[in-house]
């Protein structure tokens, strides 16, 4: 996937407003009583691109709420946390449970006022378990697993239970899923 590079020293106006717009409001959804008309108007409006049937279970934070694309039929828990600088992309029957990090972006090893941004996609019918991490790049395919609290830095194949820090491919789950 393709790396973005993004110098911190360099203001950018659209992504300072983007920004801006993205941090107001998660702290409206984070101040809204859940479950309701307003609650869902904002979301709406943080994320303009989200499916129909999605839920997402506020507290949440993200920083650029027009880089997260996210499908049909999605579930979304509690304290979700999306940088979002390289792009996530959601796609249909998602679930994710709480306390679960998506990190498209990353520092240079040696210039840090550079972000480094790359896409994560996480594939249809994914469930993501609780505490897992997903770092920059990384897919996960179809029908996947990850397992509570791992931490994914690299694509995960179709069809397979990953665990672990880093995670690691347990099994493959395609005979589970007939």
């Amino acid at each position: 996937m393709e790396e973005t590079r993004i110098d911190l020293r360099v203001e950018s106006p659209e992504r300072k407003a983007e920004g801006r717009r993205t941090r107001e409001l998660c702290f409206k959804i984070n101040s809204t009583m859940p479950n309701t008309d307003e609650s869902e108007r904002l979301i709406h409006e943080l994320f303009p691109d989200i499916g129909e049937g999605t839920k997402i279970n506020p507290p949440l934070q993200v920083n650029l709420g027009n880089q997260i694309k996210i499908g049909r039929n999605c579930s979304i828990m509690y304290n979700f946390f999306c940088m979002s600088g390289g792009g996530v992309t959601i796609e249909d029957d998602v679930l994710i449970a709480a306390n679960v990090s998506l990190i498209s972006n990353s520092h240079d090893f040696k210039d840090r006022q550079i972000l480094t941004c790359k896409p994560i996609v996480i594939k249809r019918n994914v469930w993501i378990g609780a505490n897992a991490t997903i770092l920059p790049g990384v897919t996960i395919g179809e029908n996947s697993i990850v397992a509570a609290a791992a931490v994914v830095t690299k694509d995960v194949p179709p069809n397979t239970l990953v665990a672990g820090v880093p995670a690691k491919i347990i099994r493959d789950i395609s005979d589970e899923l007939k």
